[in-house]
């Protein structure tokens, strides 16, 4: 078996899921701005990744709401639970 098998039964979160369940943690106190070169290291994902999933999560999160807040070098992000 390879390193990167996971054993029958335990699969691996998409990135999708992985970002959805580490922003939706992030907010469960209130409110959350970010960027996404500030979080990348924390969920293992590249910004461009994470601004990526970000439009889709937009529309299709149940969870957690979230609104393009600004674009200023970056775009900031404004999560909150659902």
């Amino acid at each position: 078996m390879s390193a990167t098998t996971q054993p029958s039964g335990e699969e691996e979160p998409s990135k999708e899921q992985r970002l959805k369940s580490f922003l939706a943690e992030k907010a469960a106190d209130g409110e959350m701005y970010f960027k996404s070169k500030f979080i990348a290291d924390e969920v293992g994902l590249s910004p461009k990744e994470i601004g990526a999933l970000m439009v889709k999560l937009k529309d299709s999160a149940t969870e957690i709401n979230v609104e393009k807040w600004s674009y200023t070098s970056a775009t900031t992000w404004r999560i909150e639970p659902a």
